[in-house]
């Protein structure tokens, strides 16, 4: 391997008194200064055994930890040996949830390279701020997606070198087998993950090697518990941190299996997928679920057994929709691309209606004040949490928003019961406050969400001279609902007879769809810029 290192992800890096504080209590998070995170996660499962188990699977075909591990190795050597990529230089990948896209990710970063995975969806403008940002010289990619990755290509000269799965394999099998893993420091940078946006333009995020081991020995552990047996499947795209950890590391660091299904799922393919496969742990955003209940009603999954809610908020009625049709219990999550991965969550028996559940063990989280000072229990304030994950961000001013005193602060708004339980409230933009009152948008939209005529919504807070905000609910209607005046009037005379009067949608639009990233979040400031343009005319 190269001595050779890329200082540019080093270099840019937040300053000292800008970085979180880290937190390694627990055993299982003592981790060595020199390490290698694939080497744990794919190597070590060799070395304990489980070689000949089934790691990825598709329709196609299955690999075990034995295959993927040589697959890895021959593709490192490609990248190490013919291209010439040194430690430290960042590679874009490009690709959907595949068997190539697993793979050619793992050779990444074990190589020694920063992994920089792009939503499929993304275009060739957002693929060139994204290239831009991280000085991005080198590039995989599937073949389907490589007409917009072409096109930022021709926008950014730094990126010279455009390589296809496909490519990549074909001289993978020139290749040996054997490749020595680089040999990189614990706090090395081991993916660069551009947030989704939710808030309007993306940050690059950085995480280490450690980072990585210490999102597969929290959460996953503690609350998850998958095993061996284990076969997980689901939507979210491995460009985004929920779904490298819950459809990759996650799963390798129990031992366990991952099945990757076609793109384009629909409610019942999801369901037929999950029984074709056998799988037992789902991971996907709630509004999927909710899509998938009225099918689940009909069509048992003896095999599901855990069933993951992350990506936005769970509303409640969500929750108990779910329960209904299948009588699984929603493990809810609330995690954060800058820290990885989930952070407060609770399973089973600990479960709290309302609640998205306690801190993680490994975690600490409070609810502050403006001034950072903690807020006793039933107090509306700031979330801030430390752990053994934290936001560094790359070159970039929002970092000292985001991190103060060491803290990190996802931006939501939370309540902490006595008992530790945390219950969302809103984005700290998203708390409406009209006419004196503050009203959490989630908990306007859990109350339509429990109408029958509804299937998706959305409330934000709208401009008004009166009142300084009203609350404004985006509705989807389910099909066989008229979206007239008096089904606005039903909807606010349903949610006034359930919750506060002055919590009412004082004005309803209807809407065909709610504007959502690729991994399924909201995009509220979408919304308000909707609202805007309308009433600017």
């Amino acid at each position: 391997m190269t001595t050779q290192i890329d200082r540019f992800v080093h270099d840019r890096m937040p300053a000292p008194e800008d970085m979180p504080q880290l937190i390694f209590e627990l055993p299982e998070l003592q981790f060595p200064d020199q390490l290698n995170a694939i080497v744990e996660l794919l190597d070590r499962n060799i070395v304990n055994g489980n070689g000949q188990r089934i790691l990825l699977r598709d329709a196609r075909q299955s690999l075990t930890y034995s295959e993927v591990l040589d697959q890895v190795n021959q593709r490192a050597r490609v990248l190490i040996e013919d291209i010439g990529l040194i430690s430290g230089n960042r590679v874009l990948l490009r690709g959907g949830n595949s068997i190539d896209m697993a793979i050619a990710w793992l050779a990444v970063v074990k190589a020694g390279l920063v992994a920089v995975a792009s939503m499929p969806l993304l275009r060739a403008r957002e693929l060139t701020d994204v290239v831009r940002k991280g000085q991005i010289s080198h590039a995989l990619c599937a073949t389907a997606l490589l007409a917009d990755l072409q096109t930022a290509q021709t926008l950014c000269p730094v990126l010279t070198n455009v390589l296809t799965f496909d490519a990549l394999a074909a001289a993978a099998q020139l290749k040996r087998t054997d490749c020595p893993a680089a040999i990189t420091d614990a706090d090395d940078i081991a993916l660069m993950a551009f947030t989704s946006g939710t808030t309007g333009a993306p940050k690059a995020a950085l995480h280490t090697h450690r980072d990585l081991l210490a999102a597969c020995e929290t959460w996953p552990r503690h609350v998850l518990k998958a095993t061996a047996d284990d076969i997980v499947i689901g939507s979210p795209p491995l460009a985004f941190t929920f779904g490298l950890g819950g459809m990759l590391l996650f799963p390798m660091r129990a031992g366990a299996s991952v099945y990757f299904a076609d793109a384009g799922l629909s409610p019942e393919s999801m369901i037929n997928t999950i029984n074709t496969a056998g799988a037992t742990i789902c991971c996907t955003a709630p509004t999927f679920y909710r899509r998938m209940a009225a099918v689940a009603e009909t069509t048992p999954m003896p095999t599901l057994r855990i069933c993951v809610s992350a990506g936005e908020g769970l509303p409640d009625a969500t929750r108990q929709l779910w329960k209904q049709a299948t009588g699984i219990e929603l493990v809810d999550g609330i995690g954060a691309t800058e820290m990885f991965h989930i952070f407060i969550s609770s399973a089973g028996s600990e479960v709290r209606r309302g609640a998205i559940g306690k801190v993680v063990p490994g975690y600490r989280a409070q609810v502050v004040d403006d001034e950072g000072n903690p807020l006793p229990p039933g107090s509306v304030g700031k979330l801030a949490v430390i752990g053994p994950t934290g936001c560094k961000y790359l070159d970039e001013p929002r970092q000292k928003k985001y991190v103060k005193n060491g803290w990190n602060y996802p931006g939501d708004a939370f309540v902490m019961d006595a008992d530790g339980y945390f219950f969302y409230q809103a984005r700290d933009d998203d708390m409406i406050i009209t006419a004196g009152y503050n009203v959490a948008g989630p908990e306007v939209e859990n109350c339509l969400l429990q109408h029958q005529a509804v299937a998706e919504c959305a409330v934000i807070g709208r401009a008004d001279e009166e009142r300084g905000m009203i609350v404004k609910a985006f509705v989807v209607l389910k099909v066989d609902q008229v979206a007239d005046v008096a089904t606005k009037v039903m909807l606010q005379e349903f949610v006034k007879a359930q919750i506060a009067p002055y919590k009412y949608p004082r004005h309803i639009e209807f809407v065909a769809s709610l504007p959502r990233t690729e991994s399924g979040k909201l995009q509220r400031h979408r919304l308000r810029q909707m609202q805007t343009a309308d009433t600017s005319k």
